[in-house]
């Protein structure tokens, strides 16, 4: 890891919780677009998006200050972001392309991981203006800006869940960062990690049925993942350095995070969301981090979460009637005749639009491909 990363790891330390250690962004469902994240390119930190396979990067802030933090809106149109821009560390949003950027926290203390609200309204972040770190929510726009945890501890690492209900967060009022979650009033505290080690850094799956985070309780900074209520831990990655900031893709199949070491710089990986086919996404001389997935609409009927509807979606309709494979990531709009269940006739309707024969659904289906 470089001086340079090591200095700011440090200093966010002090002032925000601990060292490299910033929450993942809600994942929301949807077909998995661009992946935005923080590279040290200029020696300070840009934003840049590039495709899920690595090429295709595009820097979208060139500020010359720290940028970092990218989390993507729910309906992938907006980019909430930490930023230096205006003399202190401020949450900011931008459209996706870069414009349009706009200081919503406008305080001087510091102020980071945005985390969007499932339907875009509101945006919890982390700042330490009451004296230490707390979990805020505010309104889109920057109003209303209310505490929501008001702690003795440092609470930090918010993410909101996919149904709106629970943002999950990390707090040392243990005495040891564990996962908490609570209601976006701030009620209803339950504690989903026990242990004295830190665990942090959470991450919902699109469904919201699991929370990726990290956990030193193997002796290293691994990825590991458990059910909402903080049950059947398992850990997915195994590595002799650092492993951090887990972020879901948007059909809940594979995870992005960061991997360093004391002598290797930051780079971006993907894994399966067992920690299978682990593989290198961004790897260069500067310390690349803090990525996060851009989720598309689905058209109605792409089962598969792969953007268009051809013959797989209903090959894959069929599979999940025989019970031949799990739900699909994308069952909702595997339904396309609005009867509340996957079968068989959902498959017939896919193939007709796919044959480009007449479909008939039931009035206020959206059309399939749509």
């Amino acid at each position: 890891m470089s001086p340079l990363r090591t200095a700011f790891l440090i200093a966010v330390c002090c002032l925000a919780l601990f060292a490299g250690t910033d929450a993942a962004p809600a994942a929301f469902s949807g077909t998995p677009g661009r992946i935005v994240f923080t590279s040290r390119i200029d020696g300070s930190g840009e934003l840049i998006t590039t495709n899920i396979d690595g090429t295709g990067q595009t820097n979208i802030t060139n500020n010359g200050v720290f940028d970092g933090d990218p989390a993507w809106s729910p309906d992938g149109a907006r980019i909430a972001f930490q930023s230096d821009m205006a003399g202190g560390t401020n949450v900011w949003v931008m459209n996706a392309d870069g414009s349009g950027q706009t200081n919503l926290t406008n305080a001087p203390e510091l102020n980071t991981d945005p985390s969007w609200s499932p339907d875009g309204a509101k945006i919890a972040f982390e700042t330490d203006r009451d004296g230490n770190a707390e979990i805020y929510v505010m309104n889109a726009d920057g109003t209303d800006q209310t505490n929501i945890t008001n702690a003795a501890a440092s609470d930090g690492n918010p993410a909101w869940s996919p149904d709106g209900s629970r943002i999950a967060f990390a707090s040392a009022r243990s005495g040891t960062f564990e996962i908490y979650t609570v209601d976006p009033a701030g009620d209803d505290l339950t504690r989903l990690t026990d242990n004295a080690v830190f665990d942090g850094q959470p991450a919902w799956s699109p469904d919201g049925s699991m929370l990726a985070f990290v956990s030193t309780r193997d002796g290293g900074d691994s990825i590991y993942a458990m059910d909402a209520d903080g049950s059947d831990v398992t850990r997915l990655t195994e590595f002799d350095g650092y492993d951090s900031q887990p972020s879901w893709s948007p059909d809940g199949t594979r995870i992005v995070f960061n991997r360093s070491s004391d002598t290797v710089e930051e780079d971006v990986y993907m894994m399966n969301a067992d920690g299978s086919d682990l593989t290198v996404l961004i790897a260069g001389p500067d310390d690349d981090f803090s990525a996060d997935w851009q989720p598309l609409a689905t058209p109605p009927g792409d089962a598969d979460c792969s953007g268009t509807v051809n013959s797989v979606d209903a090959l894959k309709d069929l599979r999940h009637v025989a019970g031949l494979l799990p739900d699909p990531s994308c069952i909702n709009v595997g339904n396309v005749d609005c009867d509340f269940d996957m079968d068989s006739v959902d498959s017939l309707f896919i193939l007709r639009y796919v044959a480009q024969l007449p479909v008939n659904l039931p009035q206020n289906c959206p059309e399939i491909g749509s």
